[in-house]
């Protein structure tokens, strides 16, 4: 079933600290799992249309990372694609597609139609301190450690957020077993913690330390400061950072977690966990998520021996035009907050802009 555009003809009160929150974006993995009306399912003529514009590029010699809206014709899935974006940004948070004709392709061909689509949606920023702006979600064999990322591994991800308005993931491989996607209303995680334990809440809505994990822009401290749960300018924005809160207790000058912190952020994950909504990713499908009022994770999974068969996502961030306004402390991760600009990413001194057509 194609995906309906968020309507209301009901009035949302802006969110207040402290009291429940309702909208589009508050929702159960049970509820949204009684409907497909956040799949869309790529018509043949959308997908014949998809797989033209980025044959048309590749003909015309236009670098991945100089393809926008403009360079990326679709004037079939182009609307489509625009009535997606409102249900990410304004509705329920989070949409898949499903049908993107990847099988037998080459790799490029593969990347220029998902690079086309978040073209229609945003504006690619740097994921990493290599200035990746296009990612690879693979397990590269590498030690824990803080310069290794949970998703060059196989273990489960805690629920989480990244440093901008949308991101998207393209399956082009599936593991062997596990790997399911995992997602989760943060309006929904904060509605169910106040109602059991608004202590928990309100601890979660203070401030906590972020470990950087090696990527540190220049002029500034290896860790950062986030809070979880944010009432700023008539929206909720969540900030979902376990992993990184943890990991930054390694710094002898971050303060300690507090036992009350502690809980908190573990009845976060679980509550997250119990109202979740499970994908299991086919080759050619794309999920995109509204960073700001979603949480994602992902199960643990054992892959394939070949490598050729591994599992494999294609990942971009993309900031939105005209985003919704974001908390002020969140400048020192993202840089420039300001709704129109491109905003997000990580710019760390010396990194190129590239868009790697393979993991590594």
């Amino acid at each position: 079933m194609n995906s309906v555009p968020f309507r209301s003809d009901t009035a949302i009160q802006p969110p207040q600290p402290m009291q429940p929150i309702s909208g589009p974006a508050v929702w159960t993995g049970a509820e949204m799992g009684q409907s497909e009306e956040w799949i869309h399912s790529l018509t043949t003529l959308e997908a014949d249309e998809l797989e033209g514009a980025a044959r048309e590029t590749e003909r015309l010699g236009v670098p991945l990372m100089e393809i926008g809206r403009n360079e990326f014709v679709l004037p079939r899935l182009g609307p489509v694609l625009a009535a997606i974006q409102n249900d990410i940004v304004e509705g329920r948070g989070f949409v898949l597609i499903r049908g993107v004709p990847i099988e037998g392709q080459q790799r490029e061909i593969a990347a220029r139609m998902y690079w086309g689509i978040g073209a229609h949606l945003g504006d690619a920023v740097s994921q990493n301190a290599k200035g990746h702006l296009l990612g690879h979600i693979k397990d590269l064999g590498r030690p824990e450690g803080p310069s290794t990322r949970p998703y060059q591994t196989t273990i489960g991800l805690a629920y989480h957020t990244d440093s901008c308005d949308i991101v998207g993931l393209m399956c082009l491989a599936r593991a062997k077993a596990g790997g399911l996607s995992s997602i989760a209303s943060a309006g929904a995680v904060y509605n169910a913690l106040l109602a059991r334990r608004p202590d928990l809440a309100e601890a979660l809505s203070g401030t906590f330390y972020c470990d950087r994990r090696t990527e540190v822009p220049e002029g500034k401290l290896p860790y950062y400061t986030v809070s979880i749960f944010n009432f700023h300018d008539a929206t909720m924005t969540s900030v979902g950072m376990r992993h990184d809160i943890e990991s930054a207790q390694r710094f002898a000058d971050v303060p300690r977690l507090t036992e009350l912190q502690r809980e908190a952020l573990v009845a976060m994950e679980a509550t997250a966990e119990e109202l979740s909504l499970k994908m299991d990713f086919r080759p050619g499908d794309i999920q995109f998520l509204h960073n700001h009022t979603v949480y994602h994770s992902r199960t643990a999974f054992e892959d394939h021996p070949e490598p050729e068969r591994r599992r494999h996502l294609l990942r971009l961030w993309l900031s939105v035009p005209g985003g919704r306004p974001l908390p002020p402390f969140l400048a020192e991760r993202w840089g420039s907050i300001e709704p129109g600009t491109v905003r997000g990413g990580i710019v760390v001194p010396g990194a190129t802009l590239n868009t790697p057509l393979h993991a590594g």
